[in-house]
C-alpha cells in the first residue's frame, strides 16, 4: 500500500492565469449570478433550469450544446433561467469507470490529472465567455473548489457525498448557490442535516489552512430520488413527497427554502424520456398545491446532442456516463415547460 507522487507541487495561480475573465465578462457574471441567488431567495419567479450533460466529456460537443442552449435560453428568459451543468468529475459507485474530465482529458490518453485541471477551467471559461451562460459542477473533491471558483456560479453536492462532513462544511463556505442531493438510501433527515451545515458557521481545517466560513444561506435540496436494498429505484418527485419535504424544511426553519428536482438518476429510473413526464406532473402538483408552488421551483435535467447513452465515444455528443435528452428533445421539453408557465407571468 503506498502514494506514489505522479507530478509535483502544483501552481494553481499558473494554472488559472490563462482562463481568467476579464473585468467586464465579470461584472456581467456577477449580474446573472445576482438574478440567480434572487430565484433561490424566492424574489425571482423564473423557474431555474440546471441542464446539461451527465459529463462533459468532449470539449467540442459541450461547446456546440452550449451555444445551442444560449439561443434557447433567450428565447425563454423570462420565464426560465437556465445554468448549463458542466460536470467535470464524475463519482462512480465502484471505482470503475470513466471518472470525468479532470481525471481523463483525452479520452484516447491515460488519466492525467494535471491537463485535467487546466481542461476543466479552459471548457468552463469558454461556455461563459462565448455564450454568457452561467456553468454548474459538481464538488465531488472539495479540495479542488479553489480550481473553479472564480468561474462556476452553481455548486452541487452528490447523494455520495452529501453526509460527508467535509463536503457540507467547504458548502458553508460557498458564496453561489450550492445544491445538496439527498442520498441514494433516500434519507431526508441526512439532506437537511447537510442543508443546516452548509447554511452555518463552520470551522475546520482546509487545504493546509485553518479557515472559518460564514454560511451559504443559499444551500438548498435536490430531490434526486433513491435505491431500496433490492436495487429498486425510489422517486421521490410524487405530490405526497413533495409536501414531506416541504414540511420539514419548514420545522428546521432553514434559510431560502428551495427545491430542485432531479428529474434523472433513480426519479426516473435512468429512463432520460421520463424527464417530460416528471416535469409535466411537478408543474401540474405547482398549480395545485400553493405550498408546492412556492418551494418547488427548479428542475435539474440531463440532455446533451444526442439522445441515451454509450460504451465508448463514439458518436459525437452523446452520454458516455447516464443517458441524457437529445437536442430535439430538449428544445421541445424547455418550450413546452415554458408554455405552460405563461399563466404565472
Amino acid at each position: 500500500m503506498s502514494f506514489e507522487v505522479q507530478h509535483g507541487p502544483i501552481d494553481l495561480a499558473r494554472v488559472k492565469e490563462s482562463t481568467q475573465l476579464s473585468p467586464q465578462a465579470m461584472i456581467e457574471k456577477k449580474r446573472k449570478e445576482a438574478e440567480l441567488s434572487a430565484i433561490i431567495r424566492g424574489e425571482d419567479k423564473r423557474i431555474l433550469l440546471v441542464m446539461g450533460p451527465c459529463s462533459s466529456d468532449n470539449e467540442a460537443a459541450v461547446l456546440d450544446y452550449a451555444h445551442r442552449l444560449a439561443i434557447l435560453q433567450e428565447e425563454v428568459k423570462d420565464r426560465i433561467f437556465i445554468v448549463m451543468r458542466v460536470y467535470t468529475a464524475k463519482p462512480r459507485t465502484n471505482g470503475d469507470g470513466y471518472k470525468g474530465l479532470i481525471h481523463q482529458p483525452n479520452m484516447d490518453a491515460s488519466p492525467s490529472l494535471i491537463n485535467g485541471m487546466k481542461a476543466v477551467r479552459h471548457l468552463h471559461y469558454r461556455v461563459i465567455t462565448e455564450t454568457g451562460l452561467l456553468t454548474a459542477d459538481e464538488m465531488l473533491y472539495p479540495e479542488n473548489l479553489p480550481l473553479v471558483d472564480d468561474l462556476v456560479s452553481y455548486i452541487a453536492v452528490g447523494a455520495r457525498s452529501v453526509e460527508n462532513q467535509q463536503h457540507r462544511f467547504v458548502a458553508s463556505g460557498i458564496d453561489v448557490p450550492t445544491g445538496m442531493k439527498n442520498p441514494t438510501s433516500g434519507n431526508l433527515n441526512v439532506m437537511f442535516n447537510g442543508i443546516y451545515a452548509a447554511q452555518n458557521k463552520q470551522s475546520f481545517l482546509f487545504n493546509g489552512k485553518e479557515v472559518e466560513t460564514s454560511g451559504n444561506p443559499l444551500a438548498h435540496a435536490i430531490l434526486r430520488g433513491a435505491t431500496n436494498e433490492y436495487g429498486k429505484h425510489l422517486p421521490n418527485y410524487y405530490y405526497d413527497n413533495l409536501l414531506d419535504t416541504i414540511a420539514q424544511y419548514e420545522e428546521m426553519g432553514l434559510k431560502n427554502p428551495f427545491i430542485l428536482i432531479d428529474t434523472n438518476h433513480d426519479n426516473s429510473g435512468k429512463n432520460h424520456f421520463e424527464q417530460f413526464r416528471i416535469v409535466r406532473q411537478t408543474l401540474i402538483n405547482r398549480i395545485w398545491n400553493e405550498k408546492i408552488y412556492q418551494y418547488v421551483r427548479g428542475f435539474m435535467i440531463e440532455s446533451y446532442l444526442e439522445d441515451g447513452r454509450q460504451d465508448e465515444p463514439i458518436i459525437y455528443g452523446k452520454s458516455i456516463t447516464d443517458p441524457c435528452l437529445g437536442w430535439v428533445n430538449t428544445e421541445d421539453l424547455v418550450r413546452e415547460m415554458y408554455a405552460n408557465l405563461g399563466g404565472e407571468f
